[in-house]
């Protein structure tokens, strides 16, 4: 593990993410541990996710710290995405605890925070997180809409064990997220499962996404998010490269169909995606389940 300085750590987005509702992004570390084969950020614009590169980001409090309080003065608050190009709690936070550290200075600033995760570590975080749920401060639009300081969402790809080893082989198997989200919803919290991207003709099937939506009813899920796989890059660590190996040894049948769906582009079509919406959105209705986390 690299230890690396930065300058800025916080970063404004431009405009408010439409389905995650967050206006900043904070990555306590450089590339990620569960190494995911389709990650989009293999190839995309954003680098590299490789856990050959890894490097935690040693000065982040320091900095996270003086960039938080600029906010406050601005009067700028907004929700947190932690993390948006690496999982907060990969293998490596148990010894720096960068994560625990932010959370501890966003509960001092009062921000709200989204955690998006697929790790059971997050649960030692609990008490911390409590605490920001009851003294978060909002944006002025989103105060009332949602009336929770923090949102949790857990990863999934697939329910399939097998799959998500071969796809996902440094992160904790389906079964444990989902038991991990369920503890964090009888903590009181409002949790949700981020089933994006779902794998074409893999896990997008009706029966599938029924799956998904069962699970995520059956473990406590306020909500859950469905969309489609992007791959990015043409080199060896790319996802698009890497998910093509996937599927020359587990679904070699396949690889006819996703040249059809993807041709020269990174994503599927939009005719595509409309029926994904489609047909999550009848089966979600049918189980009682919001598609959104407000």
């Amino acid at each position: 593990m690299r230890e690396i300085l930065v300058k800025s750590i916080l970063n404004k987005k431009k405009k408010r993410d439409s389905w995650f509702l967050d206006d900043y992004t904070l990555n306590p570390y450089e590339g990620c541990s569960f190494n995911c084969q389709y990650c989009y950020i293999r190839g995309s614009k954003y680098g590299e996710n490789m856990a050959e590169g890894l490097a935690v980001k040693i000065n982040g409090r320091e900095v996270l710290d003086r960039q938080l309080a600029f906010r406050v003065k601005k009067d700028q608050y907004g929700i947190i995405a932690l993390a948006s190009a690496t999982d907060p709690y990969i293998r490596a936070e148990e010894q720096y605890k960068m994560t625990q550290g932010f959370l501890e200075l966003i509960l001092k600033h009062r921000f709200p925070v989204l955690m998006i995760t697929r790790s059971e570590l997050i649960v030692r975080d609990l008490d911390i997180l409590k605490e920001i749920d009851k003294q978060a401060i909002h944006a002025p639009d989103l105060s009332g809409r949602l009336n929770r300081g923090v949102v949790i969402s857990f990863s999934f790809s697939t329910l399939d064990p097998g799959i998500a080893a071969t796809l996902e082989p440094g992160a904790p198997l389906p079964q444990a997220r989902l038991e991990t989200m369920k503890k964090c919803k009888e903590a009181g919290f409002l949790v949700g499962m981020n089933c994006i991207p779902t794998l074409p003709f893999i896990s997008d099937t009706d029966e599938q996404l029924e799956q998904m939506v069962k699970a995520a009813k059956a473990y406590g899920a306020d909500y859950i998010l469905i969309g489609g796989l992007t791959l990015f890059g043409s080199g060896p660590a790319d996802s698009k490269m890497l998910y093509r190996k996937f599927l020359e040894r587990k679904f070699p049948e396949l690889i006819p169909e996703y040249k059809k769906l993807y041709r020269i582009f990174y994503a599927p079509p939009e005719s595509y995606l409309r029926d994904l919406n489609e047909r999550a959105d009848r089966i979600c209705n049918r189980h009682g389940i919001r598609r959104s986390i407000v």
